[in-house]
């Protein structure tokens, strides 16, 4: 019971924080308004993030799934119950480091977040079981790889960096073509179609808030989409571990 307690109070205390970070908010901005200060190629639109609502709300039926099969007796492991309450520390953690500028070290609290929900997604296998049961996870962790790409962009431009001579937009279709690939791999060897949707969901919206004024970066998250649409039809299902 304390493990599931744990990993409720962790959860709420993220929802209370985000909340806090746009309605206080926090150091007198939102969060929104920190990431749009920068042109960054690899930020999607603002509809795109309404992505954490569909992450929340997911996870918040996968905690009450632990409720109620703790009264069949049935507990999480310790390490699904460590890595889920470390990934909300690390998710407040950036939160309060994005707002308040620490852009540089936001990029330590991310990589973690994105870590804890890797060590928290291989706890499950690829049977229809488990696909059920980590669906949350695989969402969320979706858009922290998505995210953690972002963020790196994002303290890249905020510190001038030249791109070894290469243009922001190459650099963006560069980063592109290494989240699709990452979104491939999961989808091949882990046979998880949600976790590739989330990849979509974001190059489409990279593509509407740059239209024709970034032909080369629209062109690239449309076609990458595609690239991307193609694997989850065509790969084939493997057989089913636990």
């Amino acid at each position: 019971m304390i493990r599931v307690l744990l990993m409720t109070i962790a959860f709420i205390a993220v929802i209370v924080m985000n909340t806090l970070a746009n309605t206080l908010p926090l150091n007198g901005q939102t969060t929104g308004e920190v990431s749009n200060r920068l042109l960054v190629l690899f930020t999607p639109a603002g509809y795109v993030f309404s992505i954490w609502s569909i992450i929340y709300l997911l996870l918040a039926v996968w905690i009450i799934a632990f409720w109620v099969r703790l009264r069949k007796g049935q507990t999480p492991s310790y390490t699904t119950s460590l890595m889920f309450t470390l990934s909300c520390v690390f998710n407040i953690s950036w939160l309060l480091l994005w707002h308040y500028e620490f852009f540089a070290t936001s990029i330590v609290a991310m990589l973690g977040y994105l870590i804890a929900l890797i060590f928290l997604y291989l706890q499950y296998g690829n049977s229809e079981k488990s696909f059920t049961e980590r669906l949350p996870i695989s969402i969320n962790m979706g858009w922290i790889s998505v995210a953690t790409i972002a963020n790196i962009s994002f303290v890249l431009t905020y510190y001038n960096w030249n791109g070894w001579g290469l243009s922001d937009q190459l650099w963006t279709v560069i980063m592109l073509t290494i989240a699709t690939a990452l979104a491939l791999h999961i989808r091949f060897h882990h046979m998880d179609i949600p976790y590739a949707l989330v990849f979509i969901w974001a190059f489409i919206g990279i593509a509407i808030k740059h239209g024709t004024g970034e032909m080369l970066v629209t062109t690239a998250s449309l076609f990458l989409s595609g690239v991307i649409l193609t694997g989850i039809l065509l790969i084939k299902k493997r057989t089913p571990t636990t």
